[in-house]
């Protein structure tokens, strides 16, 4: 059984397209045992609340120094003793101790194909602004493992998606959403739970 935390800081679409997929049975041999957010108000608690998984509220802002948030983030994780850790639009800085601690199961979904629009700055929309400004006429997403940089660490799946003419950011990140991070992000967390990806352990590339 892979035991999951999922983490989020907005709508948690990517975590509905998780539990979406685990009870259509495309993601099987798993759980997720908490869902974690930055935001007491992100929507991604409440589909939390609503599969009957505990949903926990770790804000910076609840904390005097950006360093006993990282350690308590970090407790918190080591107290769940997840076997995976799913950024699924969580717009927190993962600390270094946390990335060791967890060295080879941590996964990440980004809105686009790395090493395209990516790294510090690129998030959400602003992702799609710059494929939109840049003019590319294919985007996408990847899921990659996560390591001290940002956006950097082992791609583990990619998946492209067509920019078309008149798009705006707001309906290319629809389309990416639907097209790849939807499909993807279940698509390696099923992988993992098969044993098909490999975790826990230093991550050179892709380890199937």
């Amino acid at each position: 059984m892979l035991n999951m935390v999922v983490c989020v800081s907005g709508g948690g679409t990517n975590l509905q397209a998780i539990l979406d997929a685990m009870k259509e049975g495309r993601i099987q041999d798993s759980r997720i045992l908490a869902v974690v957010s930055n935001n007491a108000s992100a929507y991604g608690l409440k589909r939390a609340e609503m599969a009957g998984i505990d949903g926990i509220c770790l804000s910076p802002k609840d904390y005097d120094t950006r360093e006993e948030f990282n350690q308590a983030f970090c407790e918190k994780m080591k107290r769940l003793k997840p076997d995976l850790i799913v950024l699924a639009g969580f717009l927190v800085n993962i600390p270094p101790r946390m990335v060791k601690e967890f060295a080879g199961r941590i996964i990440n979904i980004h809105p686009s194909l790395i090493p395209s629009f990516c790294g510090t700055g690129f998030y959400g929309l602003k992702v799609h602004e710059g494929a939109l400004r840049r003019g590319v006429k294919i985007t996408g997403a990847t899921v990659h493992f996560v390591d001290e940089g940002t956006d950097t660490g082992p791609i583990l799946c990619q998946k492209a998606v067509e920019v078309k003419e008149g798009d705006t950011p707001e309906s290319l990140q629809r389309r990416v959403m639907e097209e790849a991070e939807w499909i993807i992000l279940p698509q390696v967390i099923q992988e993992i739970a098969q044993g098909r990806i490999r975790i826990g352990e230093e991550q050179e590339g892709l380890k199937r």
